[in-house]
């Protein structure tokens, strides 16, 4: 038995020295680009001087802090990025999980894969290619939109200094992007649901739309919260591309479209201050930690089985 038992282990502990080093490569990226920058984060709470380096900088405590929340920027800055962001989620979600519905009703494989193309090639276009073509439409003299209206008898619309606009367009073109992957992400995990449950149901009597509420949506539900989760810890964190490119840094729009990301960027680059860009990148990260931590929390509460751990 003590022979099986030390083959056993031998065997086992081949098998995970494989699967061990095929995770190495990427333990070591994430160690590298995730896990030491963390040290930078000392940056938030020293007055950083180029010439005395990371450790010869005095310290400031939160006096960077401070700067931030004390200016006339940051309840805009913080309304947008969380406005916007809780936008972008609940909107995407249902916008996903309509599509993933959709898709599942459609039983030819060619036409699916077809469908599936479609939908998941605006998530691979760069937004500075997005934002090229969304000015292309907005522009005042040439663009298209200005043009329809032109052709109704209607006035243009200066879509780059009327700020009021920009939620809209954000959201539309955030969703039109980023739909499609997650509805592929969902309808993979339809993929998985068991067609005796639909079967059973049709001998029931039930129609399709009972079908989706008492089946289809119950069964995935699980994915959607830890999608939801994923996104919530990151609501903190606008996606720069989206936000600089689309807008083409206007001023006349950040009423509306400034984000913590962007008024990241602009502190760095116009002050040079890195400690008061470091100290927003903090804040950042600790909320967006406080956020899934929370939400995973609410959810083990209500459903242990669909909390993300």
């Amino acid at each position: 038995m003590k022979k099986i038992s030390n083959g056993r282990k031998r065997a086992s502990t081949r098998k995970n020295f494989t699967l061990t080093m095929m995770a190495l490569p990427a333990a070591v990226i994430l160690f590298i680009f995730s896990y030491i920058p963390i040290g930078g984060l000392i940056i938030a709470f020293k007055d950083y001087r180029y010439d005395l380096g990371l450790f010869g900088s005095e310290w400031c405590g939160l006096e960077n802090f401070k700067f931030f929340f004390e200016s006339n920027d940051a309840w805009r800055v913080l309304r947008n990025t969380i406005g916007l962001n809780a936008l972008f989620i609940s909107i995407t979600l249902v916008i996903s999980v309509a599509l993933a519905l959709m898709m599942n009703e459609i039983r030819s494989r060619i036409t699916i894969k077809v469908v599936q193309t479609i939908m998941f090639f605006p998530y691979f276009l760069s937004w500075v290619v997005v934002g090229y073509l969304l000015y292309a439409y907005l522009h005042h003299d040439y663009g298209l939109l200005n043009q329809i209206l032109n052709f109704f008898g209607m006035k243009s619309i200066a879509w780059y200094a009327s700020s009021e606009y920009w939620p809209f367009i954000l959201t539309f073109m955030y969703a039109w992007k980023m739909a499609g992957y997650y509805a592929v992400v969902y309808y993979a995990a339809l993929m998985s649901v068991d067609d005796t449950y639909y079967e059973a149901a049709a001998l029931d009597g039930a129609s399709r739309w009972q079908m989706v509420w008492k089946i289809t949506l119950p069964l995935i539900r699980s994915v959607i919260i830890v999608m939801v989760i994923l996104q919530i810890g990151r609501i903190m964190y606008a996606d720069f591309g989206l936000f600089f490119n689309l807008t083409r840094d206007q001023g006349a729009l950040y009423a509306t479209t400034d984000v913590l990301d962007t008024y990241i960027y602009r502190a760095l680059r116009v002050t040079g201050d890195i400690g008061i860009s470091s100290a927003v990148g903090c804040f950042q990260a600790i909320v967006g930690f406080i956020m899934i931590m929370g939400t995973n929390l609410v959810v083990r509460k209500i459903d242990k089985d669909s909390a993300l751990f």
